[in-house]
């Protein structure tokens, strides 16, 4: 009998431990976004287009802007950026695409999750065209070229001489309508 009573006690408190690791999965996001914003680290970019307010073009400036595309592992999917790298002048505008494929035998709809590293160029990360801006549906085995069209805003600190602006693809299929 007493060894029935520790078999209960210790599949309550299993339980317990089960519940409160998912909430704690749910609280992640906010918890992360409150530190981020209060300490300023985040590196996430705005989901709309920035208006384009025409600045004199920093010619005595060059910044390096990576870029990188990634996926959920089991997205079945190619998705990667038309050029990796590119020397850019403060308040000069760029264009470039990204390459995405549906390699599945079903339609899909996926969203782009964009991010900036380091996290204090984010706020002059400015994009006046992006795909993430917009889910994404690609028929089987169909494949398009995604659109960027960004500058850096002639404020970016002078001290960040390189970016990286990285897209997460997540698949969103289930939760279209």
């Amino acid at each position: 009998m007493k060894q029935q009573i520790t078999h209960t006690k210790l599949v309550a408190i299993l339980l317990v431990a089960v519940v409160v690791m998912f909430l704690f999965g749910f609280a992640l996001v906010p918890i992360y976004n409150s530190l981020c914003k209060a300490l300023g680290i985040n590196g996430k970019i705005s989901g709309q287009a920035a208006p384009y307010v025409m600045k004199h073009t920093d010619k005595h400036r060059e910044v390096t802007v990576e870029f990188v595309a990634t996926q959920n592992s089991t997205l079945p999917w190619k998705f990667y950026p038309s050029v990796r790298k590119l020397q850019i002048h403060p308040g000069e505008i760029k264009k470039l695409s990204f390459y995405a494929e549906n390699q599945s035998n079903h339609r899909m709809v996926v969203q782009a999750i964009p991010s900036v590293t380091p996290g204090i160029a984010a706020k002059y990360v400015k994009k006046t065209e992006c795909f993430c801006f917009a889910q994404q549906t690609l028929n089987p085995h169909e494949a398009m070229e995604m659109p960027l069209i960004f500058h850096l805003d002639t404020d970016l600190p002078p001290q960040v001489k390189t970016l990286t602006l990285s897209y997460m693809l997540y698949d969103v299929t289930d939760r279209v309508k």
